[in-house]
């Protein structure tokens, strides 16, 4: 089972090392896709045990911080 210091999951970069070390790797060409694809690879590794509760909470923690940035850019676009 994969166990990190989740203090140390803080930024979207370290959310991809998580899932790297799993061979995962995840482009889909929208940064808001690419969050979602993460979350959802995120669930599959904790179903499986793949990884430990704390680094799956704390991996959610940073993608839905990043998908409300990305939401706010987008909402922020498309006002103008």
């Amino acid at each position: 089972m994969y166990r990190d210091n989740p203090k140390s999951l803080r930024t979207l970069y370290d959310v991809q090392q998580v899932l790297k070390a799993f061979g995962i790797y995840v482009y889909v060409g929208k940064r808001m896709w690419d969050i979602e694809v993460m979350a959802l690879e995120l669930d599959n590794l904790y179903r499986m045990n793949a990884i430990d509760k704390p680094t799956w909470l704390q991996a959610k923690v940073v993608l839905t911080h990043e998908h409300r940035i990305e939401e706010q850019k987008s909402k922020k676009t498309n006002e103008h």
